[in-house]
């Protein structure tokens, strides 16, 4: 199993629900931390607490549906030469539930799209071809289960568009110690998830944190978190390593 300390983690969403789970998870095992929100305000409470683990942390504010707003953010973490080791990809938005499904605006694609596949992704592009040259690095691009929904068709596409160009460019990393995971937190009482999923957030943890740690040189798997539910990290890394890529099945 990875050992994380002082491997400097950027978690996107992670103000609240999992995403903040993520956060501490990983500063319990050492991490150093980059917060993102939309808003500084909203992760400053948690960066206090992360600091009082005995971690570093820093938080950045970016609005995903705002490609100048991304371009600045990943600007920010450069400039503060901090070296991003990990990489949660972990907001989401999910924009709207149309039950009149044959009248769903353009907007709702453009936007999910913007957030949920184009903002993780310009993400990825920056970031990975400097693990690549450092021979180390860790992404895990959050998904969705999401399946027969038309209801919430801008989202669902977008999730599955995320998935296929991570699994592309996971068979270029496979055999590196460049790992590009997916991790799917499954339907959890979230802001996104709404008050009556069946899974509280924490049933998400170990899973949704398995890609940080695995350390076989596995790209493109998809770490389902509710599989993982009730098992120690270790004991999850063990069922992570046993797992294939998706573009093996």
């Amino acid at each position: 199993m990875l050992n994380v300390r002082n491997k400097w983690c950027l978690i996107t969403g992670s103000s609240r629900g999992i995403g903040k789970l993520i956060a501490l998870q990983m500063a319990k095992y050492g991490a150093n931390l980059i917060l993102h929100s939309r808003n500084l305000n909203h992760t400053a409470e948690l960066e206090n607490e992360i600091k009082a683990m005995g971690v570093d942390c820093f938080s950045v504010e970016c609005d995903l549906n705002d490609l100048d707003s991304v371009a600045k953010m990943l600007k920010t973490i450069d400039e503060s030469g901090r070296q991003v080791d990990i990489v949660f990809n972990d907001a989401g938005l999910q924009i709207a539930y149309r039950t009149d499904y044959y009248s769903t605006p353009a907007s709702d694609y453009l936007v999910s799209f913007n957030v949920n596949t184009i903002a993780p992704m310009m993400i990825c592009y920056h970031f990975l071809p400097k693990m690549i040259e450092r021979g180390f690095g860790r992404v895990i691009n959050t998904t969705s289960g999401i399946d027969g929904e038309p209801e919430q068709a801008g989202y669902s596409a977008a999730k599955a568009a995320l998935n296929k160009v991570t699994l592309d460019i996971a068979r270029k990393l496979d055999g590196t110690d460049v790992i590009l995971s997916l991790s799917d937190p499954g339907w959890c009482r979230t802001d996104l998830g709404g008050p009556h999923a069946p899974n509280s957030p924490e049933s998400s943890i170990p899973g949704m944190i398995v890609g940080a740690f695995v350390d076989d040189k596995r790209s493109g798997r998809l770490f389902g978190a509710q599989n993982f539910t009730g098992l120690s990290l270790e004991q999850a890394v063990e069922k992570a390593t046993t797992m294939q890529p998706l573009f093996e099945k």
